[in-house]
């Protein structure tokens, strides 16, 4: 899997210098303004995204990973749950931490050492953690729930070591009554650029870049007429793989927005 670029994300192509935050109450407001811990108190033992899209991250995981180049890695997984999609393999972990909405969810999570129950709409603060202590820090599929974004980002910001990275994954899925109006209201690129701008609001990053890491896999060659006279079984077993791969590509998109102290 190599990620596609979609774009990087500079000063000039936001209106307003890091520090400003051009955003309203009403832009992150929410057709259900609840408590949270309300709504995520029941666990929920499912995934968000296809396996297609859960896979293509999880690779993307372990390339990015490897590519720090550290003998172990303290990862911070931001609104995590009972799963957070991380490699298995090749990669020599440190501290794993969740934080998010659930108990149970979490203390069921195996690739936790660490958990704290947070809701982070609610306090964005993570005084739990010092400066500097964490090399990434991931979100899957939860960015568009955040109400208080700008501290989050800065608290993100403040947390991870110099080189460290922050991945925040999305899909096109969401709870349509707990996401922020602007996100509803959005596509995919404005997305990405929403996001974007959390970051170059928040705090000075090294870089910002939006990616595409969706693995679309490559179409198998169709038998030709004669093959599939000789032996029938050829063109169904092109039919199955054909349809296969064609789920697979029509799936769940996966976006990144990735931010480099």
């Amino acid at each position: 899997l190599t990620a596609k670029s979609i774009c990087t994300f500079d000063e000039s192509d936001f209106a307003g210098e890091q520090g400003d935050w051009p955003y309203l109450a009403t832009d992150l407001n929410r057709l259900d303004n609840s408590d949270d811990s309300v709504f995520y108190d029941a666990p929920r033992f499912v995934t968000h995204i296809d396996d297609g899209a859960i896979s293509s991250l999880t690779k993307f995981y372990e390339e990015e990973f490897t590519s720090l180049n550290k003998e172990s890695l303290d990862v911070l997984d931001l609104c995590s749950s009972w799963i957070s999609h991380l490699p298995e393999e090749g990669v020599n972990y440190g501290r794993v931490v969740g934080v998010g909405m659930n108990e149970k969810e979490l203390a069921a999570n195996k690739q936790l050492n660490d958990f704290f129950v947070q809701n982070l709409n609610d306090n964005p603060i993570m005084s739990q953690f010092e400066d500097n202590s964490f090399d990434v820090i991931c979100n899957v599929v939860s960015v568009d729930y955040l109400n208080k974004p700008l501290e989050i980002f800065q608290e993100m910001h403040r947390i991870l070591r110099p080189g460290g990275v922050s991945l925040m994954s999305f899909s096109n899925r969401c709870f349509p009554t707990k996401a922020i109006a602007m996100w509803l209201q959005a596509d995919d690129i404005g997305r990405l650029t929403i996001v974007g701008s959390y970051y170059h609001y928040a705090a000075k990053w090294s870089s910002i870049e939006a990616l595409d890491i969706k693995e679309m896999q490559p179409t198998p060659e169709r038998p030709s007429a004669g093959d599939i006279m000789k032996n029938p079984a050829l063109g169904m077993a092109w039919m199955t793989a054909a349809s296969a791969v064609a789920k697979n590509n029509q799936g769940d998109p996966m976006f990144v927005v990735k931010g480099m102290k």
